[in-house]
């Protein structure tokens, strides 16, 4: 079983004595998801389950919150798939329920999920409500796995509420603790050496698949474990595409070639987006759009501080962008939070203290076959904007320089 990654395993018991404590008495369910094949996939846990608990393969698992217990072991029970020893000769062999696995887990209960059903329908007839923890799903999707099994006990007894609490989990996530602070900038570190490395393959003539190659080599040889999300490499028309995925191009003589990528350190992401010319130098048309996002840039993160919403910190980067005549080119919000996910867990409301997000105007202009986007990931401070990427050359001149350094 694969916990923490960086994490120790007393802050999952901490994050779980928060939620307990914003749960008000009710109980709450987060499941971890079904598998997948391992022939054609590997195994993602719903990333809520994962930043409670630091499990990140245990497919149908399930943790269980009641604060209220009166059994102070069974206030927080991890359910585990019972052992199938003809699956795992497949898939991989899993750990028996143990002192030890309680112990580097952090839960004092363990049971397997075959125990959920009866486990949950008691202590909600107990507590008299339950609370829904996985964001609700919209009207044609299917419904979250909490809610419906809440509406099966509440079909099978009486005076049993159920409550919205949505939002509770992501506000916790949102804010970053030191220790998670301290692997997203290891995350930032590998993802610099990434781009150093894409940035001496960049060369007219190369594939866009030899660009990314070198950067996701470098992001390992670095540390990471992985690429936090699939790696954008777009060239000349494909600088233009938001979310460009085929990264299999020539790469063109006057083309600028857009990389947006980050590298996975222990469970957390890094999200950095930097445009280099392929000959080495802008021309004066690509430099000319190209001060005016990093202009937007700088103009958006010194917008970012406790208190302001990210559509201000939108509109600071938009009226740069509309001075300059692109508004029509600039057809994505500023940034999003960033941490367990690239596009990480997102409460309602203004900045707080803690929150990384990134910041990444563009530009995007087809019709010359031209896309800029600059991105840093940021920390708000109590000051302002701390900018974790900012070793990650940004200056015009700074990333010419990067791709004639080979």
């Amino acid at each position: 079983m694969i916990i923490g990654e960086g994490i120790d395993v007393a802050e999952f018991v901490a994050r779980r004595e928060r939620v307990m404590e914003g749960l008000e008495g009710a109980v709450g369910v987060v499941v971890a998801g079904a598998g997948s094949s391992v022939v054609t996939d590997s195994f993602q846990p719903d990333w809520n389950f994962y930043y409670l608990t630091g499990v990140r393969d245990e497919a149908g698992a399930a943790v269980l919150m009641d604060p209220r217990a009166e059994d102070p072991r069974r206030r927080a029970v991890l359910f585990l798939r019972p052992l199938n020893p003809e699956v795992e000769e497949w898939d991989g062999y899993r750990d028996r329920i143990s002192t030890g696995l309680k112990q580097r887990t952090g839960f004092e209960t363990v049971m397997r999920t075959t125990h959920l059903p009866r486990f949950l329908t008691i202590t909600a007839r107990r507590r008299g409500k339950l609370a829904c923890l996985h964001p609700f799903a919209v009207y044609d999707a299917p419904v979250t796995a909490d809610l419906a099994a809440f509406r099966k006990v509440s079909e099978r007894t009486v005076g049993v509420s159920i409550v919205d609490k949505t939002d509770l989990v992501p506000s916790l996530r949102a804010v970053k603790s030191g220790a998670e602070l301290a692997v997203m900038r290891k995350a930032v570190e590998a993802t610099h050496a990434g781009f150093a490395a894409a940035a001496v393959a960049i060369r007219p003539g190369a594939n866009e698949r030899d660009v990314q190659r070198a950067l996701e080599d470098a992001f390992r040889d670095a540390g990471a474990g992985g690429t936090g999300y699939g790696s954008i490499v777009g060239a000349g028309l494909n600088s233009t595409v938001l979310h460009y995925r085929a990264n299999d191009q020539r790469i063109g003589e006057g083309d600028v070639v857009l990389i947006d990528a980050g590298a996975r350190v222990g469970g957390y992401t890094a999200d950095v987006t930097r445009t280099f010319p392929a000959g080495g130098r802008f021309s004066p048309e690509q430099r000319g759009v190209y001060e005016v996002v990093l202009e937007a840039l700088k103009a958006a993160t010194a917008a970012v501080r406790p208190g302001v919403w990210m559509h201000e910190v939108e509109m600071a980067a938009r009226a740069v962008i509309e001075r300059a005549g692109h508004g029509d080119a600039f057809m994505h919000g500023i940034g999003h939070q960033l941490g367990i996910e690239v596009h990480d867990a997102q409460p309602e409301g203004p900045l707080r203290e803690g929150m990384v997000v990134t910041i990444e105007p563009g530009v995007y202009l087809a019709e010359r076959k031209l896309g800029v986007r600059i991105e840093d990931d940021v920390l708000v401070t109590a000051r302002g904007a701390e900018v974790l990427t900012a070793a990650i050359p940004r200056e015009a001149a700074e990333v010419e320089a990067m791709v004639g350094d080979r």
